[in-house]
């Protein structure tokens, strides 16, 4: 019994000093990074449903970052009464990671009014409250209750009221918000970032597109590098939040928006549109992290991914891609094609992605053999194949995605007898514009 109680001693001193570091590093105004210092990064769990694949990820790579936080309740107003959804959240899972864990309360856009004394603000601190309460219940230390408020520009200075009132109820845990760019143009946002220990900056969205052919991008760099120097006039501790998440976005026949889906089950889409995909670029958040590594104000203490990924994530990236990105390095992709022999005669081609990048571009394969006959060949997922010249069967696509770690079979030929086939990759990359 002694040895079960020594275990848990040590593992809450283990939660109080990471807290400690955590509050040094996020929430001291004095505190700060230097230049060439790692950049503390942290990764949101924003999945309602807490499945196999999230707690394996959780297991897997919770300890690359500097600390997790956790979507654990949503508010939505019918007819200006709250009622709160909650995130079923797996403490045990989250205790075994071992790292600091902070909770996020999303709330739905209101209109107002805002009052300290208001019942629906003492409605919003107890439920914080509770929050906090059911995280110690699950033996999990709270380093931070995180405000995600859809807060319209003209009423910033009623969020601050609630910002107020609910850090008071949950002190001293530290609240902190989420911002976006567009609210660091109002007066209102310093009294309300003031009011916080800190804010999260949100970079990325997608704003509505005009039309199909139109470009669109969830982060602009230029935009996200000037948000942050904005930010850190304030005075305040903040990170930034990047994207590595993505949409399938669609346009009606004429090539207007109609709509656009994330994760989850497949949109069923009426006849006739047009699908596109947007995707955060990796490329474009390594070589902000590599700047923002080199070159920092004291008061941006680090970035948190939105979100973490796992497996059967269709539109997030994959593990290997957000750990080259967060060390500052482009992913690359590393296509390879391999033929199999199940049986005589019969040849499957697989394609398989070595490196830490998607390949997301059209490809070919090209099979050749000598001294034995075609007698059956098929193109598999998409894949079409031309067997037009004696000895050569091609398999190809003209949009191809394969993620880092993936493999999928594109093809596969019978020939009259046992052979040698020789396997040719062709990749097509878009000219860079």
């Amino acid at each position: 019994m002694s040895n079960v109680l020594e275990t848990v001693q040590m593992s809450r001193r283990f939660f109080v000093a990471q807290m400690a570091i955590v509050a040094a590093a996020w929430f001291d105004p004095h505190a700060g990074g230097c230049a060439e210092e790692a950049l503390p990064q942290a990764a949101y769990i924003w999945q309602r449903a807490w499945t196999e694949p999230l707690r394996t990820a959780l297991a897997e790579h919770a300890t690359n970052f500097s600390a997790l936080v956790v979507l654990n309740a949503e508010v939505v107003w019918r007819q200006q009464r709250p009622e709160v959804v909650r995130v079923a959240l797996d403490w045990p899972a989250l205790r075994a990671c071992g790292m600091p864990v902070g909770l996020a309360l999303r709330i739905g856009s209101f209109s107002g009014p805002f009052a300290a004394d208001d019942s629906r603000t003492a409605w919003l601190g107890d439920l914080a409250a509770g929050l906090l309460a059911r995280a110690l219940a699950g033996s999990v230390p709270v380093a931070e209750l995180q405000l995600d408020f859809d807060c319209a520009e003209s009423k910033l200075d009623g969020y601050r009221v609630w910002v107020e009132a609910i850090r008071r109820r949950i002190a001293p845990t530290p609240l902190t918000i989420t911002a976006l760019p567009a609210w660091l143009k109002h007066a209102a946002f310093k009294p309300l970032v003031s009011a916080s220990d800190g804010f999260v900056l949100q970079v990325h969205s997608l704003d509505k597109p005009q039309r199909a052919g139109a470009p669109f991008a969830l982060c602009d760099p230029t935009a996200a590098r000037q948000a942050v120097e904005r930010a850190a006039t304030f005075g305040v501790p903040f990170r930034v939040a990047l994207p590595t998440y993505g949409y399938t976005v669609a346009f009606d026949r004429d090539g207007r928006f109609t709509g656009l889906s994330a994760e989850g089950p497949a949109k069923d889409w009426p006849e006739g549109v047009q699908l596109r995909e947007v995707r955060a670029d990796p490329a474009t958040m390594a070589a902000l992290v590599a700047a923002w590594t080199a070159t920092r104000s004291p008061t941006l203490r680090g970035v948190i991914w939105y979100r973490l990924p796992a497996t059967g994530d269709r539109l997030n990236w994959r593990w290997p891609t957000l750990a080259a990105v967060m060390a500052g390095r482009t992913p690359r992709h590393d296509l390879r094609v391999e033929a199999r022999h199940p049986s005589p005669g019969l040849v499957e081609v697989d394609l398989a992605n070595a490196g830490d990048g998607d390949y997301a571009e059209a490809v070919e394969v090209a099979v050749r053999w000598q001294h034995a006959r075609l007698v059956a060949c098929d193109g598999l997922r998409g894949f079409e194949p031309d067997d037009t010249e004696n000895g050569v069967v091609k398999f190809s696509r003209a949009s191809c995605r394969l993620g880092p770690g993936e493999r999928q079979t594109v093809g596969w030929l019978r020939l009259d007898k046992e052979a040698a086939v020789r396997c040719e990759l062709k990749e097509h990359h878009e000219p860079e514009r």
